[in-house]
Formats: structure tokens, sequence, C-alpha cells
């Protein structure tokens, strides 16, 4: 028996999934249907009804292959669809597969009508028409490869939703008026007026065309020749592509222009007025001018300035910290945000006068992300804080304190090479790399982060204790010590 199938222009999907459903559901063959509905030299049928009891199960990746082949304008594409259905109903084979020669050519008619899809959407071009009512009317013709407008037009939908407008294309028409989408026939290209702003859309797109960058396979591969009639401003392609020699040798001849003041990066800026450093310093002097030109890692490129430590040259107590934050990015100093202010007072209270101390960081610039207006901290990396060791080690062999305090984890690792998590390391004395004594602490700015009271007070009470014994070791000890090493 013989069976004969017409669907219709609109819901094709939902007509051939239907039908294919009652087809399969009496294990009709592929070869005994013909889906363009015309016959063949004997008698056809339709499909028998109601559907019978077999119901064919598919994988979701047919049923997305199917809703795009559809919509392809190959006429075979119905039986073919059916074909790998029954396929797949048979196990027989993979005809979903690319190695199977039906699912390839599935595969590439799916790709061919996503990017006729595509090129609708990129390649309509409205023109305004005359409207009686408060909405806006727009009309344009296109000309798709398949038969594309009915599954594109959700695009303009929600693109155009507060104006009504049609798109008419020779097999169908969309029209969209007072937010209702609806399907009409197609037909010849309608009388569209002239709309004012394709010249002004003609003068932007001459103005951004860049004689230097001209592809001419790359430019028709995304912008194909067959599209280039319905569209305004192809009309002026061949005479920018006639001129784009002389264009560039225009260009070429008037040279760069220089930059607006302020341009530059701060850092760059800033950079760029000091002296030159000494390679090797000899002296702390010497070494804060040399770390104000630091290139050693990629930090220096955001931050605003190195921030270098300050305080008695000549103490007995270096306090290390993690890095510059965002108040001493700006100001050049160390510790005077929120967390310096924490660390100020539990000196006071540990009865250490800060002026008399080295106050510095393991890292010289401020690492951070930006967030609208704010710059939120980041913690450095090993290698970041492994580069700074050289600006560190300058500080410890110039200042040669009796002991070192290590506020964090990252001072920790800066100055033992050790990444221990600080809290098993806390109040304990390390030798660091420089061969003298480093005590372990907690770093004011996690005191700042603890929300629970208690606990916030219990970890301040630990900090001006490490602050007490470092003091009370400085005074004791002996000879100074030797720098950190590189």
């Amino acid at each position: 028996m013989r069976y004969a199938v017409s669907l219709p222009q609109r819901d094709v999907f939902a007509a051939w999934r239907t039908a294919a459903r009652q087809a399969i559901s009496h294990r009709i063959a592929p070869d005994d249907i013909d889906w363009n509905g015309q016959g063949a030299l004997f008698a056809s049928a339709a499909l028998p009804e109601p559907a019978a009891g077999h119901a064919a199960r598919v994988p979701a990746d047919f049923i997305a292959l199917a809703g795009a082949v559809i919509w392809h304008s190959a006429p075979d594409r119905f039986p073919l669809l059916y074909q790998a259905l029954w396929r797949l109903d048979q196990h027989d084979g993979t005809p979903l597969s690319p190695a199977d020669p039906l699912g390839r050519r599935l595969a590439l008619m799916a790709a061919s009508v996503k990017r006729d899809i595509h090129k609708m959407h990129a390649f309509v071009r409205f023109r305004e028409l005359p409207a009686a009512g408060p909405r806006r009317s727009f009309g344009a013709w296109f000309e798709p490869a398949h038969h594309t407008l009915e599954p594109g037009a959700a695009f303009f939908v929600e693109r155009f939703a507060d104006m009504d407008w049609l798109i008419a294309t020779p097999a169908l028409t969309a029209r969209f008026t007072d937010g209702v989408l609806d399907f009409d026939t197609g037909g010849e290209r309608p009388d569209l007026p002239d709309d004012a702003t394709e010249a002004l859309w003609a003068t932007y797109f001459a103005n951004i065309f860049n004689p230097a960058r001209v592809k001419l396979a790359a430019m028709r591969a995304e912008m194909p020749k067959k599209y280039w009639h319905n569209l305004p401003e192809t009309r002026l392609i061949p005479a920018m592509l006639a001129d784009a020699e002389a264009r560039v040798e225009r260009m070429r001849a008037a040279g760069a222009s220089a930059p607006r003041p302020g341009a530059a990066a701060v850092s760059t800026r800033y950079r760029a007025t000091l002296p030159i450093a000494a390679d090797t310093p000899e002296t702390l002097e010497q070494a804060r001018r040399a770390a104000r030109q630091c290139r050693r890692c990629g930090l220096c490129e955001a931050a605003t300035q190195t921030v270098w430590g300050e305080g008695d040259a000549t103490a007995r107590i270096m306090i290390v910290g993690e890095q510059a934050g965002d108040q001493e990015d700006l100001a050049g100093r160390p510790f005077i945000g929120p967390a310096g202010q924490l660390l100020r007072s539990a000196m006071r209270d540990a009865g250490l006068a800060p002026e008399r101390t080295w106050l510095t960081n393991a890292v010289k610039h401020f690492k951070f992300t930006p967030r609208g207006k704010r710059r939120l901290h980041r913690t450095p990396d090993r290698d970041e804080i492994a580069h700074c060791r050289w600006w560190l080690g300058l500080e410890l062999a110039f200042i040669q304190p009796q002991i070192t305090l290590a506020l964090g984890a990252s001072a920790a690792f800066a100055l033992t090479n050790d990444a221990r998590p600080i809290a098993e390391r806390r109040g304990g004395v390390e030798t660091g790399l420089h061969r003298g004594p480093v005590l372990m602490t907690w770093h004011p700015a996690y005191i700042l982060r603890t929300t629970d009271p208690a606990m916030r007070d219990r970890l301040r009470r630990d900090l001006v204790a490490d602050i007490g014994a470092a003091r009370i070791r400085a005074s004791s000890s002996g000879l100074p010590n030797s720098p950190i090493s590189a």
C-alpha cells in the first residue's frame, strides 16, 4: 500500500511530527510514504487512523535535529527525517551520527537552516510605514534561502515588541500587530517607501569602514552577495573597495595622533617622572627609590604606586604585613587603613611605639579586583610574593632587626617559604630565610573580618600578646641578623 501525506505551509513541524507518529505506529516503511502529497503511478491512500499501539522512542537529539531540518528548502527533508525515525525505531545503525551518510546530511541541513536564521536576523532592513494609531509601523522584504521566517520571527517579536511590523518573503509574510504575531501568504516584493534613516545608516557604515583591514573572502562569508540587493549599505561597498588602497595611504601619511594628557595609566605617568634607580642599592634610601620603579611582576600595572616601608631605620623590630591596601596604595604609606589602625592600637597596648619599629609589607603593590568605584582586596599568589622578596630582603639587610613579626600567612610565607596555615603557627618563633627569628601572629585584617565579637576580642588579645613578646625578645637580643635571601 502506498500512502500520501500533504503537509501545510504553516506549523509544518507539528504537522510532520503528528503524521510521523501515526505512520510509525502502524510500522509503515519509509518507501511506502509520499511526503509531498503528490501521489505516484499507483493510487495513494491517506495514513490509517487512528494511530496503532506502537510508539517509537527517540532521543531528544533527534527532536532538536528535526526541529531545524524541517525548515530546510530541500523537498526530500520530510522523507529523510522519517527515514531517520524509522531506523531509530528499528535500531538500524546510528542515523544521527556524522559518520552515517544520513546523519551527516541531516546535520548539514540543520546547520544551513541555523545559518539562514542568523543571516535573517542580521540582514533584515526595516523601513517606516505610515501608521494611523499610536504604534509606529515598519516593513521589510527578505529573501531567505530556506523556510526560516516562521522559526526566526520570535527574535523580532522580542526585539520590536513596542511597534507594528511586517516581514515579507516570497513564501510567507509575518505580521506583528498590537502585540500579536500572525502569518500570511508570501508573494512579490511590496512597494516600501523610502526611509530617511537609511541615509544616516549609510553614513555610519561608510565611517566605520577600515580600508586597512579589508578581507574580501571574510566579508563575503559573513555578508554573502545574494543579500546585497536588499541592503542599503551595500551600494557603497564597490566604491569603498576601489578607494581602499588610496585611503590607507592617506591614513599612513597622516600618522598617529598624540594621546591626550592623562591617557596613560597613573602608574606609568608617575614612573616616567622618576630618576633612574641604582641597579644594586647601597642604602635604604636608594632601595626605596628603586622600588618606586619596580616592574618585577604585573601588579605594578594596575596599582597607583609602590608602598615602601616606613619607621625607624635602626629599629629592633620589623613588622611585615601582606600587601598594601586601598588607602595605602593611594597615600603611598603602609598601615594607614582600618587594619593599620588596629595594628597601631595593639602596638600601643603592648607598650611598643609604632615610630620605633619598621612597618612594611611582603608585597609592595596593591592587588585588587575593581567593583564599580570600589577596589576589592585580592590575596597575592606565591609567585608575586616570591618576586617581592628582593625588596623585603633589602629592607631586612639595611634595618637588621632583632626580631621580625609576621602578620598572617602571606607574610609568614614571604619570610620562611613555609605555606602552612597561620592558625597552627601563631605565637611560635621560626627561623626565617634571613636566618633570623620570625614570630607568627594574626593579621589585623583577619581580626576585623571576624564577625563573632568574643572571637574578635580574643584574637586582638593574641595580637597584643605577640607584639609584647616581640618587644621583650628584641630588648634582650644580641647581634643583628643577616639579610634575607633574594
